[in-house]
């Protein structure tokens, strides 16, 4: 008989290897303590100081003025952030961004006239175009490549916690409990100085791209690009437009103040859900099929939206308040998402950057206009044909929807 030669033995299996989490990354922890903290104030505020504009005799339409000039200085410091950092640093910049948010804050309370209320709005708008771009930069460059996406979806977790919680409560804490203690948690930002020191130590002292991070250059964008990001950005505009009009003006709209923080809070829910869910259905049946019924969508709840505002919204109205609510925070957040994915597609695999400035610069004038354009229309006929003109904007730009993307 032939001898066999013994079989080897079998290895024993392998535990199969858990991906840590991203948030174990050097320096993760910190930059969502900053996006916590920074958007606190920013979301505290937003609906609590046009309030504060009317509180002092300002009319709707300055009232209007008060997130216009906010968000309109956010746009123009978001272009300037990537030199100033450059130039300044990573810990400077962000924890000046930090400052400008949170010491305009308390300086609030001291006045509640409309130019010092515009002025430090302003100066809020920087900041918050700071926090905006530095923050977003820094979740990318903190992580490896393969992790980019997983960064930047922990980050925005992190900031959709304030905007959820303290935008619907500022309105009604300003009226049950005075002005002072939603000035107090819109200078929260100071406390975030020090992470942004952390966040500082695990960056590039002096440029916003990482050497180490080669997918993060991209060659510069030519007038096409920009041509091929106008069609998103449009669509994005009316319905950011649409949004601000309700964030800015919702503590004016109803008879109670309750409702107002029902009302944000169920647009904030079902906005913050929707963009987490909406890309599993994209995967699936592409973004451009769902452009143009979310487009239709926002015309037809801001046409009801109209009816329901055409007096002060009463607690008898409260479930279709709080009804419309939602289904704006559905297209709200719905919108955002589907837009973004066609900037990206737009512009091209290498101008990621660019398309996200787009995208964001596109997201603040949005809601600036909104807010500056539905304030003037109220001031001579009433909030509900403010409402109107919003959901006539979005009609309008179905086109634009129709058209498909190119690949």
């Amino acid at each position: 008989m032939t001898a066999h030669a013994p079989e080897p033995p079998v290895p024993p299996e392998q535990p199969a290897t858990r991906t840590p989490s991203v948030w174990s990354a050097p320096g993760m922890v910190a930059l969502g303590l900053v996006a916590l903290i920074g958007f606190s104030g920013y979301a505290a505020l937003l609906p609590v100081a046009p309030l504060w504009a009317v509180e002092g005799g300002a009319d709707s339409g300055g009232a209007g003025l008060v997130n216009f000039v906010l968000l309109g200085m956010t746009v123009a410091t978001q272009f300037a952030v990537p030199w100033s950092i450059s130039r300044a640093g990573w810990a400077w910049v962000l924890s000046l961004g930090m400052v400008f948010l949170g010491v305009p804050s308390l300086l609030h309370g001291l006045t509640d006239a409309l130019l010092p209320t515009l002025a430090l709005s302003a100066v809020r708008g920087i900041g918050f175009g700071i926090l905006t771009v530095a923050a977003n930069a820094a979740a990318v460059l903190l992580v490896e490549p393969s992790r980019r996406g997983a960064a930047v979806g922990a980050y925005s977790a992190a900031l959709s916690i304030p905007n959820v919680i303290f935008m619907p409560l500022g309105g009604w804490a300003a009226s049950a409990l005075g002005f002072w203690p939603v000035f107090v948690v819109g200078a929260l930002p100071l406390l975030g100085i020090p992470a942004c020191l952390e966040v500082a130590r695990h960056l590039p002292a002096r440029a916003t791209h990482d050497p180490r991070h080669p997918a993060a250059d991209e060659p510069e964008a030519t007038t096409s690009t920009y041509l091929a990001l106008l069609r998103p950005t449009i669509i994005l505009l009316a319905v950011t437009l649409a949004g601000g009009a309700v964030i800015t003006f919702a503590p004016q709209l109803v008879a109670q103040p309750w409702l107002s923080a029902a009302g944000l809070f169920a647009m904030g829910v079902v906005s913050a859900i929707t963009r987490w869910r909406i890309g599993t259905v994209t995967d699936r049946i592409g973004v451009d099929r769902l452009v143009a019924p979310f487009v239709v969508l926002t015309a037809v709840v801001f046409g009801v939206m109209a009816l329901l505002v055409r007096d002060e919204v009463t607690s008898a109205q409260a479930a279709a308040w709080i009804a419309t609510c939602a289904v704006v925070g559905l297209c709200y957040g719905a919108l955002q998402n589907l837009t973004m994915l066609q900037a990206f597609a737009a512009a091209g695999p290498r101008r990621v950057g660019t398309a996200s400035t787009v995208w964001n610069a596109g997201f603040d004038s949005g809601t600036a206009t909104g807010a500056l354009l539905v304030g003037w229309v109220a001031v001579g006929a009433g909030f509900g044909w403010g409402m109107a003109l919003v959901a006539l904007i979005s009609l309008l730009t179905l086109p634009l929807a129709l058209v498909r993307t190119r690949a």
